[in-house]
């Protein structure tokens, strides 16, 4: 790997490689280093703070115990909220704000690389935001739209139904010829008298009173009941 792609903006060749040297190390496949910000103090910095940037993570490095170890504080795009810096007499201050945690900062950032920094992260950021909506609106599953079913209803008519018409039926053919005799009215002796309703009465009242002299002989009731009941049909005379 050329170094020196990551030494275009003052930073030193040699701290260079050796924070490539062990970021590589880290790296997941399709994990590149786009940019190094390496600190820069007034007074001479033999192993400064870096912070270095890939096209999936942060590392903030710190190189401690004479540089025998080094700390790193590693985010994830999806960790990171924001980034701000601060520009000071000598540099620049570069503060990362995690969604979770406490803020980290790294200070005498030379001010073209904080500035450089600040692109980068801010790119990283937008696109990782972007990648997020594109895969959320992957997974939205379009409900299959259900046909509703219209029913019309037709309004009732409010014309009153005409009743039907019946031709009228053909009247007799008169002739013309001779006249047809007519037939002549029933007499007197052809004419049956109807039965009078007195005699259907006298029938009925017979009928009972036959009925109560059938029981009175056969000892089914006593002379004074058969005394009764024939006064009491004889009243209805």
């Amino acid at each position: 790997m050329n170094m020196e792609q990551f030494a275009q903006d003052g930073q030193d060749i040699k701290i260079i490689e050796k924070l490539v040297t062990k970021v590589q190390d880290m790296l997941t496949p399709g994990e590149k280093i786009d940019y190094i910000a390496v600190q820069k103090k007034p007074a001479v910095t033999i192993l400064p703070d870096s912070i270095t940037i890939s096209n999936k993570r942060i590392f903030m490095c710190e190189f401690t115990k004479l540089g025998l170890a080094t700390d790193f504080e590693i985010f994830g795009w999806q960790d990171i909220k924001d980034i701000a810096f601060k520009e000071e007499i000598f540099g620049s201050k570069v503060t990362v704000i995690p969604f979770t945690g406490e803020n980290l900062s790294i200070d005498y950032i030379p001010k073209v690389q904080a500035r450089k920094l600040y692109q980068y992260i801010k790119a990283a950021l937008e696109n990782y935001k972007k990648a997020e909506l594109a895969a959320e609106k992957e997974k939205i599953v379009i409900a299959p739209t259900v046909a509703k079913e219209v029913v019309i209803e037709r309004p009732e008519s409010n014309i009153p139904v005409q009743p039907a018409v019946t031709a009228p039926a053909p009247s007799a053919p008169q002739s013309y010829g001779s006249a047809q005799p007519t037939p002549p009215a029933p007499t007197g002796s052809n004419i049956t008298p109807a039965p009078s309703v007195k005699e259907e009465e006298d029938d009925e009242i017979t009928l009972k009173l036959k009925k109560l002299k059938t029981l009175f002989d056969k000892q089914l009731i006593t002379q004074e009941e058969y005394e009764s009941k024939k006064r009491e049909v004889l009243s209805s005379l």
